[in-house]
């Protein structure tokens, strides 16, 4: 558990690089994002920062979080870690404070957005779904 002097927890961020997305979490200012690409050699390993922090976040937070999601791509194995991403962002939404999940998906990309619909649907959660462009 990585705590700055306030008591707050630290801001987590990763850089992007060719086969791992950005990831940026301030848990003071409630805000979550994951941007680009995801094919980790080992997703387990490259997300367990996040979903710790999540989990800390989910039990002690105390404020709604907005979460962004922008993948132009991500591999079978990114997307069992984001199931458990999902799982833990929904726990600040069963504490009573507002989860907002935006699901940015490219226009003609109807994979990605209906991998966003199965991930609401298998767990319950409302997402809002965001046409756009990457650049």
């Amino acid at each position: 558990m990585r705590k700055e002097d306030g008591g707050f927890m630290e801001k987590l961020i990763v850089r992007p690089t060719r086969i791992t997305p950005l990831i940026y979490f301030d848990p003071n200012r409630g805000l979550l994002e994951l941007r680009g690409k995801s094919s980790p050699e080992n997703s387990i390993q490259f997300y367990s920062n996040l979903i710790k922090d999540l989990e800390e976040f989910g039990r002690n937070g105390k404020q709604n979080l907005i979460a962004n999601f922008k993948f132009e791509y991500f591999n079978t194995s990114s997307s069992k870690c984001l199931f458990d991403i999902f799982r833990k962002l929904n726990i600040v939404k069963e504490n009573g404070f507002d989860l907002s999940i935006n699901w940015y998906y490219e226009e003609d990309d109807e994979d990605m957005l209906e991998a966003g619909e199965d991930y609401a649907d298998l767990l319950g959660i409302e997402f809002n779904y965001v046409e756009t462009q990457f650049d």
